[in-house]
C-alpha cells in the first residue's frame, strides 16, 4: 500500500516554504512545536495555552493541517491547554512512513500520539475527516478521551457526487480574483475559500499525493460502542450528508450523544460559524 508524500523534492520544498509563511502569518503567538514518533510516521503538533487543565486536541479535515484552526487558537488557549495536530498523511509538517489502511489503523495512530503526549483526559475536536478519526479512536481505544466535539464529521454517508461537486466548485472558486470570492463563496456554499492564506497553502499542496482511506459509513454496531459525552455539530446545508438523518440516527443509537444542527451552515462549518463552534468547544457535551 502507498503512503502520502510529495511527488518530488521540488513540490515538497514549495509546500514547506508556503507552510512556514502561513504559520508565521496565521499563528504569530506563542507555541511549542513537537515532532512525535508513531508506528505510522512522525507527527507534528503545536502546544499552547496554560500548562494545566483538560487539553483540547484539534484534528483538521481532509487536506488540512493544524493551521485550519488558526482563528480559534487564541480564544481556546485563554481557557485551556490546546494541542493542534498535523495529521499523518495530510499535507503539513508530519511525515508518514507506513500505510494507514482503514479506521483501525487511523485509531492506532491517534492513540499512539495521545500516549506520547501523555494525554488521558482530552477533549478531542475533529472536523470532517478529523471527526471520523476521533470516532474510530473512541470505538477502538476507549478510555483515553473525556469527550468529543465533532464538527460535521465524515462517516455518515458515502462520498457522493454532491460532495465531490462541492469540493471541485470550492477549489475553482478559490482561484478567482480575491474581489470575486465573497460572492462565489455564497454561490457555492463554501466560506473556507475566503481564507486567503489557507487557500495559498492549498495551492502549494497540489504536489502532495494523499493516500489515506476514504471514510466508509460507520455501522450501527460501531456507533453503539460510543459511550463518552459527544457533541455533533452538523451543518444544515452540509454537502456531505443529510444533517437531519444523521441526527435521527445518532438519537437512536448513541445515548451519550447530543446533536445540534446549525441553521444556514454547510460543511465549511468552522468558517461559516466560528463563534458558535468556539463556544461549543469551550462548553463540551455533558459538562
Amino acid at each position: 500500500m502507498r503512503i502520502s508524500q510529495f511527488k518530488n523534492d521540488q513540490a515538497g520544498d514549495r509546500f514547506r516554504a508556503a507552510y512556514e509563511q502561513a504559520l508565521t502569518e496565521l499563528w504569530p503567538g506563542p507555541r511549542t512545536a513537537l515532532d512525535l514518533p508513531t508506528a505510522f510516521g512522525t507527527t507534528r503538533v503545536y502546544r499552547t495555552g496554560p500548562q494545566h487543565g483538560e487539553p483540547i486536541v484539534l484534528l483538521p479535515g481532509s487536506g488540512g493541517n493544524a493551521l485550519m484552526w488558526h482563528r480559534y487558537i487564541d480564544t481556546l488557549a485563554r481557557h485551556r491547554p490546546v494541542i493542534a495536530v498535523d495529521t499523518v498523511g495530510e499535507p503539513g509538517a508530519s511525515v508518514q512512513s507506513a500505510p494507514i489502511a482503514d479506521g483501525r489503523d487511523a485509531a492506532a495512530w491517534l492513540d499512539e500520539l495521545l500516549a506520547a503526549l501523555e494525554v488521558t483526559d482530552a477533549q478531542v475536536v475533529g472536523c470532517s475527516y478529523g471527526g471520523w478519526l476521533a470516532l474510530h479512536h473512541q470505538i477502538h481505544h476507549p478510555g483515553r478521551v473525556a469527550s468529543l466535539t465533532l464538527v460535521d464529521p465524515a462517516g455518515f454517508a458515502d462520498m457522493g457526487a454532491r460532495f465531490y461537486a462541492w469540493v471541485i466548485a470550492g477549489g475553482l472558486a478559490a482561484t478567482a480574483p480575491r474581489a470575486l470570492r465573497p460572492r462565489l463563496a455564497r454561490l457555492v456554499g463554501n466560506s473556507a475559500i475566503l481564507e486567503t492564506e489557507l487557500m495559498a497553502l492549498m495551492r502549494a499542496s497540489m504536489g502532495f499525493r494523499r493516500a489515506l482511506p476514504v471514510p466508509p459509513v460507520l455501522s450501527d454496531e460501531e456507533l453503539r460502542r460510543l459511550d463518552v459525552p459527544a457533541l455533533f455539530l452538523l451543518g444544515e446545508r452540509s454537502a456531505m450528508h443529510d444533517a437531519h438523518a444523521v441526527a435521527e440516527r445518532l438519537g437512536r443509537l448513541v445515548p451519550s450523544a447530543r446533536t445540534e444542527i446549525v441553521p444556514g451552515a454547510g460543511h465549511a462549518l468552522p468558517t461559516d460559524r466560528p463563534d458558535l463552534v468556539a463556544d461549543r468547544v469551550l462548553h463540551p457535551a455533558g459538562r
